[in-house]
């Protein structure tokens, strides 16, 4: 028989994933946790470049810092840590990691309901450990909130993650950093930390630039410190000069950039934590994928799209293109995204006038 997980004022820790995209596409579950009736406010272990995405989820509560950074063991660290915890005296804990060692802080924390998918063989530490139906669940955010259902449940719906810009923090960040919102605002995030594989050539992030910037836009460029070098690339080309383009990568933390995506007109990003925030904060959003999947993890919301071309080799999932043509990303034409670009607003602009 399946037991629902989650009971009325049950006490919640969750264990965050390490990717800021993960961390955004779990905002479902705390929904459906809050939905389920668990305690308010749910508490979250995070490591702390991800703490400003959990601070704009509605209903969560305390933001605690990993004890141990991403890859490290630091067993007594987190025993330690979730020692801690005990007094705490949570009900449930969600482990959205799938490594062994991601279940050890509710383990020492002596949580009773412990619950995530196998993994890594971790039995011993979960009290509920759940196969995955990939199948049933191709997208990620829809396994983290199927975690609030009952074992065996029907697969949710795909869920569209919410954060909630802080808009004090987004007028405060216009004003210090001098930016004009007298035109409407696209905002190009050409970032991505996993690899040079996920990342839009610069030369077509200034053709559209260029093109966006001549139907009225102001074009701005956000990213962390280490999209300098792409964003400075981009703004040295004659396409994005033209275009006036406004760097604003590495300018930021991440709490900032995502309060400035909430601005925007339009966002056109690679597939990166940044598309994911401008999908939750709702703003109309153009993907751009090639090495990866937009099956697995793309961006959730009513005014996204996703830019892609089909090649035999694509998703190949890789850092950098093992093949070394880099087709799937050069093949995709500023006209085509541009394109896109153009008939996203007007539906999003049609839709705001009903």
């Amino acid at each position: 028989m399946s037991r629902q997980p989650v009971i009325a004022e049950s006490r919640v820790l969750v264990v965050a994933p390490s990717w800021v995209g993960d961390a955004i596409l779990s905002e479902p579950l705390f929904a459906r946790l809050r939905d389920a009736g668990a305690a308010a406010p749910l508490d979250v272990v995070a490591p702390p470049w991800c703490a400003p995405v959990y601070a704009r989820m509605r209903g969560v509560g305390r933001i605690l810092d990993a004890p141990a950074a991403h890859g490290s063991f630091a067993l007594g660290a987190r025993r330690r840590a979730g020692r801690a915890l005990r007094d705490r005296r949570y009900t449930h804990a969600y482990v959205l990691p799938n490594t062994w060692k991601s279940a050890l802080v509710p383990w020492f924390a002596r949580i009773p309901q412990r619950i995530g998918y196998v993994g890594e063989a971790r039995h011993g530490l979960l009290t509920e450990a759940r196969r995955l139906d990939r199948r049933a669940m191709p997208q990620l955010a829809m396994r983290y909130a199927a975690l609030a259902a009952p074992r065996g449940a029907a697969p949710p719906a795909a869920p569209c993650p919410v954060l909630v810009p802080d808009a004090r923090n987004r007028e405060d960040a216009l004003r210090a950093l001098e930016l004009d919102r007298r035109r409407p605002v696209a905002i190009l995030c050409p970032g991505a930390e996993f690899g040079p594989a996920k990342r839009w050539p610069v030369e077509h992030f200034a053709a559209l630039a260029r093109l966006l910037a001549r139907d009225g836009y102001a074009v701005w460029i956000v990213g962390s410190p280490n999209d300098r070098p792409i964003a400075a690339a981009i703004v040295d080309l004659p396409d994005a000069r033209d275009a006036d383009t406004v760097d604003l990568a590495g300018r930021t933390d991440l709490g900032t950039a995502i309060d400035l995506l909430s601005a925007a007109a339009l966002v056109v990003s690679n597939d990166s934590g940044l598309m994911h925030a401008a999908a939750a904060v709702g703003v109309p959003i153009v993907g751009l994928f090639g090495s990866s999947s937009p099956a697995y993890t793309p961006p959730l919301s009513q005014f996204a799209r996703i830019a892609k071309i089909d090649i035999e080799c694509s998703p190949c999932f890789k850092r950098e293109c093992p093949l070394g043509h880099f087709r799937c990303m050069r093949d995709l034409s500023p006209r085509i995204v541009y394109n896109l670009a153009r008939e996203l607003t007007a539906g999003h602009a049609a839709a705001e006038r009903r």
